[in-house]
């Protein structure tokens, strides 16, 4: 027997683990992989091969049995059903899965197959200034970030090469500029809208979004199989081209290639072992979500990239007699600090002009203003700011009147409408000690692996944001001569924008934080955290860019690290 488990342990023992096959978990096996270690990947969900497993791909409206309406007997099991489409209904998660208690309402967004969220992510990699890593010191709420830009940059630029990013340096300090193939351009009313604040303002800038899209693939993308992106803007089916960067199409292909990838699909995490002798964790206890039978891996070095919350759940559960609150847990904050962007707040207007132009085609980006608020100074009542989104665009309408010929000639007969335009904001939440999340003591799912209580909430801060932007939205575009102006504040749960982050965050002081400056517990360093979790605040671009960058740096250091056998 005790050659049996040696056995055993032995054929399950690898350099490195990552925990998670999404954007940051693909990019640390790839960095694992390419400098020759023997890494584990585990993903929860099912496995997703590049183009083989995406069904509906450039499927067109017709070819869908109702033509895109999920039916009602599909919905069942499914309490998010209301955003089911049958394009993408094959990314949804049954409630069973996963039940989890809301102390409060948030929505949580979850993406369980291989690829993760990468296969559904909205590809905007705007990269973040020294103005985001130092807002906690600056206004002095949350804790100090252990890094600045310099820190990151050259892993901005290390990801952006590999990934492409399709966009146009705009020069801005609070917008640094990144490694870009040719943008999507503006179109007649967005370009409008930005002369109008650069003329009016000075200070704001409308600029087309930064996207992880190829526009002009580069020998780097070709190997990895990828071509050009053809703006059909499908991207959340998957898309055979490779046209936008995901884990499956471009980071673990490529980590597979090289000999040193195991990708193990249906793999659910219980917990992390940490051997109190040693000092250091040693393996992870998996459950295999077939059979419910719980396997240990084995490795040297842990990377915890299973998104945010499941990363901090992940570590709560992970006890021992030296960490009995969840591993690296001796600041009593893990959990703790979750937080994520305000996208509350839209506006809508119309435009009486450009009667001669269209648009044509298609972009999967769009038009972007940068964070304005409280960037030099603290100039409003209340902290850090909002980027704001931007779309404009001219449709067609059909006149449903008439019958027989004369109703069919009306919906053949498409005419051009007005131009419309409308906004909506990203905005930073400050992380509050309040909003957390932690693990029930005995509700359990059907893993055996205890449920999570969410227990987070808006703050005042956040209302007075949503506040500002519609007041600001409301005067800009009416300085831009627009009509028919609406502002609105959905009042949606948190959460409901994806950008989950926070729980295990990085920081200076071991009592302040559980994570140092390469994303290594503190107490416990050869576990690294590199996906939203560990961030120490949200800022208002869109995060996985940045999460990426992270992770590449991380792994690096940790094969350094290993090398000189302080692993």
């Amino acid at each position: 027997m005790a050659n049996l488990n040696l056995n055993i342990a032995k054929k399950n023992t690898y350099d490195v683990i990552v925990i998670g096959s999404g954007a940051s978990g693909g990019w640390a096996a790839k960095e694992f992989c390419d400098r020759g270690l023997k890494t584990l990947v585990l993903e929860r969900g099912r496995q997703v091969k590049h183009v083989e497993d995406y069904p509906t791909a450039s499927k067109a409206p017709w070819e869908f049995e109702h033509r895109g309406t999920v039916s009602l007997a599909d919905k069942q099991g499914f309490s998010a059903s209301g955003f089911m489409r049958e394009e993408t209904k094959h990314w949804a998660l049954p409630d069973d899965e996963q039940p989890v208690v809301y102390e409060k309402p948030f929505r949580w967004t979850r993406g369980y197959h291989v690829g993760g969220k990468s296969l559904l992510w909205a590809r905007q990699t705007q990269r973040w200034s020294d103005y985001d890593f130092e807002g906690p010191i600056r206004d002095g709420f949350a804790t100090d970030w252990p890094i600045r830009y310099k820190d990151i940059e050259p892993w901005y630029e290390h990801v952006e090469k590999f990934a492409g990013i399709a966009g146009f340096n705009d020069n801005l300090a609070e917008l640094p500029n990144s490694l870009v193939q040719p943008g999507f351009e503006l179109n007649c009313l967005e370009q409008h809208f930005k002369e109008t604040l650069t003329k009016v303002y000075g200070n704001r800038w409308v600029i087309s979004g930064r996207c992880a899209h190829l526009t002009d693939p580069q020998e780097i993308h070709f190997q990895q199989g990828r071509g050009r992106c053809l703006s059909q803007r499908q991207c959340n089916r998957g898309c055979n081209y490779g046209g936008y960067f995901s884990s499956n199409a471009s980071t673990l292909p490529w980590a597979a290639k090289t000999g040193n990838l195991t990708l193990r699909p249906h793999s659910v995490v219980h917990s992390i072992i940490y051997d109190e002798k040693k000092n250091r964790a040693i393996g992870v206890n998996v459950i295999d979500a077939n059979s419910h039978e719980m396997i240990p891996f084995y490795a040297k070095v842990i990377f915890v990239n299973g998104s945010t919350i499941n990363t901090t759940a992940i570590l709560l559960n992970s006890t021992s007699s030296r960490f009995p609150a969840g591993l690296g847990n001796d600041s009593g904050l893990l959990g703790k600090f979750i937080a994520w962007h305000n996208y509350r707040g839209t506006a809508n207007a119309s435009f009486d002009g450009f009667k001669d132009k269209k648009t044509a085609g298609g972009n999967p980006s769009n038009a972007y203003i940068p964070r304005f608020r409280n960037v030099l100074r603290q100039e409003t009542d209340f902290l850090r700011g909002y980027a704001v989104g931007v779309g404009g665009g001219r449709g067609e309408y059909s006149k449903q009147t008439g019958i027989g010929d004369t109703l069919r000639d009306n919906l053949l007969n498409r005419q051009l409408g007005n131009w419309n335009i409308s906004a909506w904001m990203m905005g930073e939440t400050v992380p509050t000690e309040q909003n957390h999340i932690r693990l029930h003591s005995d509700l359990k799912d059907k893993y055996g692996i205890p449920q999570i209580i969410f227990s987070c909430d808006w703050t005042e801060n956040d209302v007075k944001m949503v506040k500002d932007f519609r007041e600001q939205m409301q005067e800009m575009f009416e300085k831009a001569g627009f009509q028919q102006i609406r502002t609105a504040d959905s009042k949606s749960a948190p959460g409901a924008d994806i950008h989950e982050m926070g729980g295990v965050r990085m920081g200076k002081n071991p009592s302040h934080s559980l994570l140092n400056e390469w994303n290594q517990l503190h107490a416990c360093k050869n576990v690294f955290v590199t996906d939203g979790a560990c961030m120490t605040s949200t800022g208002t671009q869109n995060p996985t860019l940045t999460f990426m960058a992270l992770a590449a740096r991380a792994a690096n250091h940790a094969v350094d690290e290993l090398k000189k056998k302080n692993l």
